[in-house]
């Protein structure tokens, strides 16, 4: 069971990451907002300062569509 002073704690994680970063939040609820099918691709990127961009992604699976609408309700 999850500790009631973690979920807030993660609540407000949620909502400073929605304050710093609200383009990526805008593009995330548009794309999750519209369901992403089990065995869509999503790729990531990161470059770091004086590094070379490093790519990776994932197959999406039925339990990370669950932790999807895990994370949804706890925005509520």
């Amino acid at each position: 069971m999850i500790n009631p002073a973690e979920m807030l704690k993660i609540g407000g994680i949620i909502k400073k990451f929605q304050s710093n970063h609200p383009k990526v939040v805008a593009f995330l609820n548009h794309e999750l907002s519209s369901s992403v099918p089990v065995g869509s691709v999503i790729e990531m990127t990161i470059t770091k300062p004086g590094e070379s961009p490093v790519t990776t992604n994932f197959r999406v699976l039925q339990d990370d569509l669950e932790m999807v609408e895990t994370l949804k309700k706890m925005q509520k």
